[in-house]
């Protein structure tokens, strides 16, 4: 009770359900914690602590007469910048999008809100999702807090911050080339991008529709899996939603991984792209560790990673351009330079090149599956090196292609990041545990195991050195 702003979803929900912690205490806490340190952060574009005030004490007035909704019930938490909010602006951290405000939720932050969560604001992200770390926007990009001169990752980057500094314990970001994984492996949290269609993007700001992800991140596997219950389901608005049947994603969450089959895709960050000896050091130790819980270990080849990666940008390109093409137009000096470049690349594509990589796409799908075919999970990097100095241009635009999440974009699949250590430099280590589609509880069995196993989520950045 003393450490407020590091209570897990499930500490905070089972202190509140029994009335031991009033949502109102909890929520003036984690503002506490925020007017504390985000100044040195910037994970916030806009804090809310009127109306996340007056949600909280909603939250305390119904516990009160016995009408606790569930985990979420009182349980702070954060949107990425991109996620609509009726009455709330919905920058996607852009002049583009100044003043604009959203006319309804969107169906994830109706979700969050119809379970109780109390929302404490809009949160820092790349340009459009896309941008990068930049500083000719209206907004600074946010920082690490295990060292503020580092990127904390990207694109959901206020999520990834500001829950590793203890803002709130659970926040929505999206993800199309890895922009929930990158922020979770660079901050050293938990961050899930599901199963493409489990999660609807209705009122969320698009970048390919055909690979955007919306996804949760929390400091603890338990929570995201507590945080997935809520806002997965078919939604018919989202033409992309998946009509397939929701479960409790912590159902068997706790069984082990005593004769469950993992498979090792070594060559992604030994081979195709050679990861730092520290990141690659960790995650081979943590398939040292499930493999000593009983897991049985294999090694599989799903094929090169560098075809995944081409293949999701030539899509990501060319689907963002046809998204942007007339602001691009019409207003390009109101993108930042990064967002505005890289957009920009989808123009000079063929319509040959967009049809060839979806029809690649498909084989790559194949492809996965067949290496998954008799593993219940993979595992293998996130991003291949620690997070680097976030003032480097130079060394971020270097960094940025160097991890293998894109290729589970391209497939659809579930897929996991979660802290594996620290680095020699005290920042995170991480690795991803990847499914079959619709196969999250899974994902999370085993990432819960190692978690719990390793420890690494007990970890808290050295924030005094933010308030120096």
């Amino acid at each position: 009770m003393t450490d407020l702003p590091f209570l897990t979803v499930a500490e905070a929900s089972d202190l509140i359900r029994t009335k031991t912690l009033s949502p109102v205490e909890y929520a003036e806490a984690l503002f506490a914690q925020v007017d504390r340190y985000n100044a040195a952060l910037d994970a916030f574009i806009l804090p809310m602590r009127d109306a996340a005030m007056a949600e909280a004490k909603r939250a305390q007035e119904e516990v009160a007469a016995g009408n606790w909704r569930g985990p979420f019930h009182g349980v702070p938490y954060g949107l990425k910048d991109i996620v609509d909010v009726e009455g709330v602006p919905t920058t996607a951290h852009s002049k583009i999008l100044e003043g604009n405000v959203a006319k309804r939720d969107a169906a994830v932050t109706r979700a969050l809100r119809g379970a109780g969560g109390v929302l404490m604001g809009k949160l820092s992200t790349h340009e459009f999702a896309i941008g990068g770390p930049s500083r000719d926007l209206p907004w600074p990009p946010a920082r690490n807090p295990w060292n503020r001169s580092c990127h904390p990752g990207g694109s959901s980057s206020g999520s990834g911050s500001g829950i590793a500094a203890g803002f709130f314990p659970a926040a929505i970001g999206t993800d199309t080339g890895g922009s929930v994984r990158n922020p979770a492996s660079q901050c050293g949290i938990v961050g899930l991008k599901p199963t493409y269609g489990r999660v609807s993007r209705t009122g969320v700001v698009p970048l390919s529709f055909s690979l955007d992800h919306v996804g949760p991140m929390t400091r603890t596997v338990e929570d995201n899996a507590l945080m997935l219950n809520v806002i997965a389901g078919h939604d018919p608005s989202d033409p992309g939603s998946a009509p397939e049947a929701t479960v409790d994603y912590t159902a068997g969450m706790k069984d082990g991984v005593k004769g469950l089959r993992i498979g090792v895709v070594r060559r992604f960050y030994a081979k195709d792209m050679v990861a730092d000896a520290e990141m690659a050091a960790s995650i081979e130790a943590a398939v040292e560790t499930l493999a000593g819980m009983g897991a049985i270990v294999t090694e599989i080849d799903p094929g090169p990673l560098q075809d995944y990666a081409t293949c999701n940008r030539i899509i990501l390109q060319c689907e963002a351009f046809a998204i942007h093409e007339k602001w691009l137009t019409e207003r390009p000096e109101d993108y930042g330079a990064r967002a505005r470049e890289r957009l920009m690349a989808g123009a000079f594509y063929r319509a040959v090149d967009y049809v060839q990589a979806l029809r690649m796409r498909g084989r790559l799908i194949a492809r996965f599956a067949e290496a998954m075919r008799d593993v219940d999970v993979a595992i293998t990097a996130s991003s291949m090196e620690p997070a680097c100095d976030l003032e480097d241009d130079a060394l971020v635009d270097r960094t940025y292609p160097r991890q293998a999440r894109q290729a589970i974009n391209v497939t659809g699949d579930p897929a996991l990041a979660l802290p594996t250590g620290l680095s020699a430099a005290g920042m995170p280590l991480s690795m991803q545990i990847i499914g079959r589609a619709f196969a999250e509880a899974m994902v999370y069995r085993v990432g819960y195991a190692y978690e719990q196993a390793a420890g690494w989520h007990l970890r808290r950045p050295p924030l005094e050195a933010l308030a120096a």
